[in-house]
């Protein structure tokens, strides 16, 4: 099995890439060692000293860590994913795939007027903006929007990350305000 590795706009985050599907549905992300719990794989990850967090993609797995040098951590990080895939187990503890993003619709938060509105803006957040963050090894979610403001939650590289600021303001909130006139700005949560 090869894994490779790439680096992510965040220097705190890798991202690995194991050749196949890590996760068939939505992302998952891993903030501390109790949310891990649930994956065996985050679980092993959580291990290696200064792992921080996990996040898993559709076909990649990104890691953050607070201290410690990439060449140091890279090996272990690549041992417990090589040692996860030859074993066959499960990514869930349970055998299931339900990802947090099922659990984050039901916080999500607008005025019921606002619906063709929301929707317009969950699109261009699926189509447009989705697949160029996960290149990124990230994610991004809706969350909210109120009086003209989108609220949006980044995931793996993207938590954290020093350009994500850039991103939001620069990127997202000029597309979304070019095709949804209703949009005033965008907000991490």
């Amino acid at each position: 099995m090869f894994i490779q590795t790439e680096a992510t706009p965040n220097p705190a985050t890798l991202k690995f890439i194991p050749g196949r599907v890590v996760v068939d549905g939505s992302p998952m992300e891993f903030s501390s060692r109790e949310s891990a719990a649930r994956s065996p794989l985050a679980e092993k990850l959580f291990e290696v000293p200064g792992v921080t967090g996990v996040f898993y993609g559709s076909d990649f797995i990104t890691v953050t860590k607070a201290s410690g040098e990439w060449q140091q951590l890279k090996p272990a990080i690549l041992g417990a994913i090589m040692e996860h895939y030859m074993s066959g187990a499960p990514l869930l503890a349970d055998g299931t795939a339900t990802s947090e993003a099922d659990l984050d619709d039901e916080d999500e938060f607008f005025d019921e007027a606002d619906a063709e509105t929301v929707d317009m803006i969950k699109d261009l957040i699926e189509t447009r903006v989705r697949p160029a963050v996960a290149n990124d090894g990230g994610d991004i979610t809706f969350r909210g929007f109120k009086d003209g403001i989108v609220y949006l939650n980044m995931k793996g590289a993207c938590s954290g990350c020093p350009s994500s600021t850039a991103t939001l303001q620069h990127g997202i909130q000029n597309l979304l305000k070019h095709f949804v006139p209703d949009v005033v700005e965008v907000r991490p949560m």
